[in-house]
């Protein structure tokens, strides 16, 4: 029986966040929430694990945050990409499609 909850390899929720900030500037929680839609319920991003990532991410120049108001007027870190950041997303979406590749080659043997 498949679980209904699937662990992250390790670098890809760093992948999952460039490619979601890739499409708007969100904040910590939509990026969880956008990430759980995509995947239809299947990636659930817990916040110990979310913030640090986004930390990560901004402390190696690929997102950068500002301060703004939230859907409901809470003040709320809003992140968005960078330059450097749409060209390491361009990197590890390269790295990630072989990889793939490898393992489903791998899974495709008889």
């Amino acid at each position: 029986m498949p679980k209904a909850k699937a662990d992250l390899l390790q670098g890809t929720l760093d992948l999952l966040i460039l490619k979601t900030l890739a499409l708007e500037s969100m904040h910590g929680w939509g990026i969880s929430q956008r990430i759980n839609q995509v995947s239809d319920g299947v990636l659930n991003i817990n916040q110990g694990s979310l913030y640090p990532a986004l930390y990560r991410l901004e402390q190696q120049g690929w997102i950068e945050s500002e301060w703004g108001s939230s859907d409901n007027n809470r003040q709320a870190k809003y992140y968005k990409l960078t330059r450097a950041g749409r060209k390491q997303l361009a990197e590890e979406t390269e790295a990630w499609g072989r990889l793939s590749g490898a393992i489903n080659q791998v899974l495709g043997t008889t």
